[in-house]
C-alpha cells in the first residue's frame, strides 16, 4: 500500500466518531478526496458526498459509513465517576478493564471498571459484567472536578490505534467502518487518475453516518440521490480462525479478496457485474450468502425511493465490533480496485432490472 494511503487509513482510525459525532473524521474524508473530485457535499444530517461526473444522467451510489461503536456519557457520580451507555451493538464483557479516550472538553484518559474479583459475591462470580455495573474513572475525586473536563453526552472510544502486524496484516478498533470508508475514497483516487469512467456516469461516493445505529445517513442520502445503482461497503466476519465453521457460517478468509454478497439484499445484475469486473481485472473476491437483509447500509439503499440496484462488498475482519479488530491491507486494495473496476463497467445502457 503507498505511503499517503496508510497515513490517511491511520488517521481515520485515530479520529473519534461514534454514531451521532462523525465531524473529524468527515474532515479527514474530505480533505483526502479533494484533490480528485469534481465537487464535495455535506448535507445536513452529516453525510459526505465526493462526486465524480456531477452532471451525469447515470448516477452510481458508492457507501462506506463513517461512524464506529463507542459509548457515551450519561451520569457524573458524586464520586467523581463516569457513568455510561452504549452506542451500537457492544459485548458487554469487552468494555471492562480497557483504557479509554473521553472526548470532553479535551480529550482525557478513562479506565474503565467495576468491582475487582475479589469482591464479587458468589452468584456474581459467573455472570456476565453489566454495561450498567461498569463506570469510567478519569482520576477526579468529585463531581466538580469531573465537570471541569467531561459534560453529559460526550463520547468515549477505546484507545487502540492503528498497528502492524506480520504481514500484510494490521489491527485497530473501528475498522468497522474507517476501512470500508477508506476503500471508497480509494476507489475515487483509482477512478479520477486512471480514468475509465464512462462521461454519463456519475459517481456519488458517500461516507455515510449513523449506520452502526441503524443506517440512518445511508437512508436519507439515497433518497435525495435517487441513484440507478449503488454498492455499500463494509467488515464482514472472517470465518478463518477456532470455534466457527463454513457449515455455520460460510466460508470466507482473510486475505482472499472481498466479499460479494449473492441474495436477497443484493441486486442480481450488480452481483454478475461486480464477479465480471474481478474476473476480467484479476481482482480476487469471495461469495457471501444472506437470505433477506443485511444489517448494512445496502439495505436502506435497496429500498430507498423506487428502489436502487444495489450491492454489498465485504472486507473480511476479525474480531469484529472490540478493540483489536484485524484485517488485510491487501483486501482493503482489492476491494478499492473492483469498485473502481463496478463503476467503469456501468454505462447509460446498463439495465439492472433482474429478469
Amino acid at each position: 500500500m503507498r505511503d499517503e494511503s496508510l497515513r490517511f487509513l491511520a488517521e481515520l482510525i485515530k479520529a473519534p466518531s461514534p454514531s451521532g459525532y462523525e465531524g473529524e473524521v468527515a474532515r479527514l474524508y474530505r480533505d483526502y478526496a479533494r484533490p480528485y473530485a469534481d465537487d464535495i457535499t455535506t448535507d445536513v444530517h452529516g453525510n459526505v458526498t465526493v462526486i465524480l461526473n456531477p452532471d451525469a444522467p447515470v448516477k452510481i451510489m458508492l457507501a462506506g459509513h463513517m461512524d464506529e461503536i463507542g459509548f457515551i456519557i450519561h451520569d457524573i457520580g458524586e464520586e467523581g465517576l463516569l457513568h455510561f451507555m452504549a452506542i451500537g451493538g457492544h459485548d458487554a464483557s469487552v468494555p471492562l478493564g480497557q483504557t479509554v479516550w473521553v472526548h470532553g472538553k479535551r480529550r482525557v484518559v478513562g479506565a474503565v471498571g467495576r468491582k475487582a474479583i475479589h469482591l464479587l459475591g458468589p452468584g456474581e462470580m459467573n455472570d456476565k459484567p453489566k454495561m450498567g455495573e461498569m463506570w469510567i474513572d478519569i482520576g477526579a475525586t468529585s463531581r466538580a472536578e469531573a465537570e471541569e473536563v467531561v459534560r453529559l453526552g460526550d463520547i468515549v472510544t477505546f484507545q487502540r490505534d492503528f498497528q502492524p502486524l506480520l504481514g500484510d496484516r494490521a489491527v485497530a478498533r473501528a475498522f468497522d467502518n474507517k476501512a470500508g470508508l477508506f476503500v471508497v475514497a480509494e476507489a475515487i483516487r483509482l477512478l479520477k487518475e486512471e480514468g475509465g469512467l464512462s462521461p454519463e456516469v456519475g459517481v456519488y461516493a458517500l461516507g455515510t453516518v449513523q449506520e452502526e445505529i441503524g443506517s440512518r445517513g445511508a437512508e436519507t442520502a439515497a433518497n435525495q440521490l435517487k441513484p440507478l445503482t449503488g454498492v455499500a461497503v463494509d467488515m464482514e466476519h472472517a470465518i478463518d480462525y477456532p470455534g466457527v465453521t463454513a457449515a455455520q457460517f460460510g466460508k470466507l478468509d482473510m486475505g482472499k479478496g472481498p466479499s460479494l454478497l449473492r441474495g436477497a439484499n443484493a441486486n442480481p445484475k450488480v452481483f454478475e457485474l461486480l464477479c465480471r469486473a474481478g474476473d476480467e481485472e484479476g481482482i480476487p473476491y469471495q461469495v457471501r450468502i444472506a437470505p433477506s437483509s443485511t444489517p448494512t447500509d445496502a439495505n436502506k439503499m435497496q429500498t430507498a425511493g423506487h428502489g436502487m440496484a444495489s450491492g454489498l462488498v465485504g472486507v473480511p475482519l476479525r474480531y469484529m465490533h472490540t478493540p483489536c479488530e484485524v484485517v488485510s491491507l491487501t483486501d482493503l486494495e482489492n476491494t478499492a480496485r473492483l469498485l473502481a473496476a463496478y463503476c467503469r463497467r456501468v454505462t447509460a445502457e446498463t439495465n439492472f432490472v433482474p429478469w
